[in-house]
């Protein structure tokens, strides 16, 4: 059975920084694709990161970019999100999910591309 936990959300004031981690247990990250997602109150789940574990390539929203890192440890199937510089509006529960590797990167940012998802963990930034 896969699982994804998420977690190392928290309450941040803004301009501060929070690192999240998605533990993954169940399979082996091989050539899969493992994504942070987010989802405010009253909005939709939007992609954040992604990163494709066999040759660490990366995407970002243009939201987040410059500001968020996504980084995959292999040997020990774990993702993380460093998130810095946060603002209000990155207020919302983060969710991972892995899928598998895709041919166009557009589609690292659609919720159906991932096959599993963790539980999600919640970031509020105040300012």
């Amino acid at each position: 059975e896969v699982q994804l936990q998420a977690f190392g959300g928290g309450l941040v004031q803004a301009g501060g920084s929070l690192r999240l981690s998605c533990a993954v247990s169940g399979l082996t990250f091989g050539n899969s694709a493992i994504a942070w997602f987010r989802q405010a109150p009253g909005k939709e789940r939007e992609g954040v990161a992604c990163i494709v574990s066999d040759n660490d390539d990366t995407v970002y929203s243009d939201s987040v970019k410059g500001r968020f890192t996504i980084a995959s440890d292999n040997a020990k199937n774990t993702v993380y999100l460093q998130m810095n510089s946060l603002k209000p509006e990155d207020t919302a529960v983060y969710y991972c999910g892995v899928g598998q590797r895709l041919d166009s990167a557009a589609y690292y940012y659609l919720v159906p591309s991932y096959d599993y998802w963790g539980q999600g963990t919640l970031v509020t930034v105040f300012s």
